[in-house]
């Protein structure tokens, strides 16, 4: 069986009870792992955090500050963090301080691993 871990920090929605994911067409899920897939959608299934991966992921070195992202996303910097803080929980984003600013970066391979989940076999 190929797995693919999903990226959630959170232990409490492992996939599959602690395991790793198979594509959702090889087997069908347990209430584990709906759970824990339905958290990882949820935080992508919106239009502003979708935009923000991009944005980071698009930036020069892979990297975004969040001073860099209010603008053009037209939202206000505590909303923006708002949607950061779900992604970085998510799996989606790293975050490191520097100074007063808070730095994103995409992890690698966590969208790859979303895909995985939902590919076809």
């Amino acid at each position: 069986m190929t797995t693919v871990e999903l990226p959630i920090r959170s232990t409490s929605a492992a996939c599959c009870v602690g395991e790793a994911c198979s594509p959702i067409t090889r087997e069908p899920l347990g209430s584990g792992g709906a759970t824990a897939l339905a958290t990882v959608l949820k935080a992508l299934a919106d239009p502003a955090r979708l935009r923000l991966l991009s944005m980071v992921a698009a930036h020069d070195g892979g990297e975004a500050c969040v001073c860099d992202l209010t603008e053009p996303l037209g939202l206000s910097q505590p909303t923006v963090s708002h949607h950061l803080k779900v992604l970085v929980d998510a799996g989606f984003l790293t975050r490191s301080r520097r100074g007063t600013w808070a730095y994103y970066a995409l992890v690698p391979g966590a969208l790859d691993a979303v895909a995985g989940t939902l590919a076809t076999v």
